[in-house]
């Protein structure tokens, strides 16, 4: 009878012990699954906009489709941090107060590198009450982004997004095609975007009805 208890004991204290293991190991398979699926949804979003930028023209290589938002409609804009082009820090927040132009662009997108000249333009015209910020998207590296922006004599920084994780930020009105431009008001909120590629008239008009408040 005491061996067979002294067995029974054992059994319940080797469960007893591994109860936490096993639940430590179920913990970690859900939280494993969870980078899976996380890194999938990503994927899957930067596909779709790869697909958008057409190297031979295609529905967003020409004209953008522009959406504005009414100033009482617009939702707050997503907190940019990260490392521009030169390897500076950038942070959103900095620009507080401001309109602010996000473009999402690569240098192996062929309707990028065309709007580029325009972009520059723009961002010369309102410098007095915007500010052109760059999302360089989907480049191995950083050399190649630099040799465009000075072919197109863009002033304005960069920041480098090699993984596009920055664009799965902006919800409301996502960067779903590259190049894709967004305007922020100076209240930090979302007023417009543009898909595909914009022409410099249109930039500067968002900008100066952004700034004015419509």
């Amino acid at each position: 009878m005491s061996t067979l208890l002294t067995s029974a004991a054992r059994q319940h204290e080797q469960r007893w012990l591994e109860g936490p293991k096993r639940r430590e190991t179920a913990q970690f398979g859900r939280r494993a699954s969870s980078r899976r699926v996380r890194a999938l949804v990503a994927a899957v979003a930067m596909t779709g906009l790869v697909s958008g930028c057409a190297s031979t023209g295609g529905p967003l290589a020409a004209t953008g489709t522009l959406t504005r938002v009414e100033p009482a409609k617009r939702v707050a804009a997503p907190h940019i941090t990260g490392t521009t082009l030169t390897g500076a820090p950038f942070d959103s927040a900095t620009l507080a107060g401001r309109v602010i132009v996000y473009n999402v662009w690569g240098s192996w997108c062929a309707p990028c590198r065309k709007e580029a000249p325009a972009l520059a333009a723009a961002a010369k015209a309102t410098a007095e009450v915007a500010t052109f910020v760059g999302i360089d998207t989907r480049d191995s590296g950083t050399a190649q982004a630099q040799a465009l922006v000075r072919e197109a004599g863009i002033t304005y920084e960069s920041v480098f997004d090699p993984d596009g994780r920055l664009l799965l930020q902006f919800g409301s009105l996502p960067p779903s095609a590259i190049p894709t431009t967004i305007v922020v008001d100076a209240q930090g909120r979302i007023a417009a975007r543009i898909l595909g590629e914009a022409t410099q008239s249109t930039l500067t008009g968002l900008v100066d009805d952004t700034a004015a408040g419509r």
